[in-house]
């Protein structure tokens, strides 16, 4: 059992390593050269970020966290 939830935390902590790096796959970055140099905004819109992407990656970390809470604590 200890092996079991040793095998879950390593898991979670891999995914939450690799889950940005996966979600971020399919986006492009677009500075220019003096937004980047003056460290301003040229007053353009925002990009959109986070949105419906996000859920199915924070319902799986709160499902799995919830699930090796409840073994470890199932455990004492």
């Amino acid at each position: 059992m200890k092996r079991a939830i040793l095998l879950v935390t390593a898991a979670l902590l891999l995914m939450l390593v690799l889950a940005p790096v996966a979600l971020a796959q399919g986006t492009t970055m677009m500075t220019s050269a003096a937004a980047g140099a003056a460290g301003g905004t040229t007053g353009g819109a925002l990009a959109p970020s986070g949105g419906p992407a996000i859920l199915l990656p924070a319902a799986a970390l709160l499902l799995g966290s919830g699930v090796l809470t409840y073994a470890v604590l199932r455990r004492r």
